[in-house]
């Protein structure tokens, strides 16, 4: 199951993915074996991965966290995170993303082994592209690279 969100449906300049390149999605997941999945299934759709093992860790990664400099961001073309992770859930994750003056218009993709509309309704109107219900399938990520080539053009 894919639900998608509204939203403008565009992408800042600044995070549109030039041609030729590979998109760069951050992977955020606790689970290890969700996240290798997760990253294997993008390398195969030729996209850059970095992999993150919570939301704490990702924050440093993107330039938010505590313990990173000011004005320190790094360039993703995509976020993808699990929901359900100890210390900081995905929605969390997702609203600090979306605070955030430089990285706002990073699309953010939320996945879930829980079908829970409530769940699903709240990310998306925080401004999650998609939700995602796990295990992810081949024909998900084709669908996640779509929105990367949208931001393209």
């Amino acid at each position: 199951m894919l639900s998608c969100g509204g939203g403008s449906g565009g992408c800042s300049k600044d995070m549109a993915v030039e041609l030729g390149d590979e998109p760069h999605v951050l992977a955020v997941d606790d689970n290890l074996i969700d996240r290798k999945l997760v990253e294997r299934l993008l390398k195969n759709s030729s996209c850059k991965v970095t992999t993150a093992e919570n939301a704490l860790r990702a924050l440093d990664y993107l330039g938010l966290g505590n313990d990173t400099l000011e004005g320190t961001v790094s360039e993703v073309n995509m976020i993808i995170t699990d929901y359900c992770m100890p210390g900081m859930t995905g929605y969390e994750l997702l609203k600090k993303i979306k605070e955030s003056s430089v990285l706002k218009e990073v699309p953010v993709v939320i996945m879930s082994s829980e079908n829970i509309p409530t769940r699903i309704s709240q990310c998306l109107e925080e401004g999650a592209k998609m939700f995602m219900l796990k295990p992810l399938k081949q024909s998900d990520v084709k669908q996640l690279k779509w929105h990367l080539m949208k931001c393209r053009n």
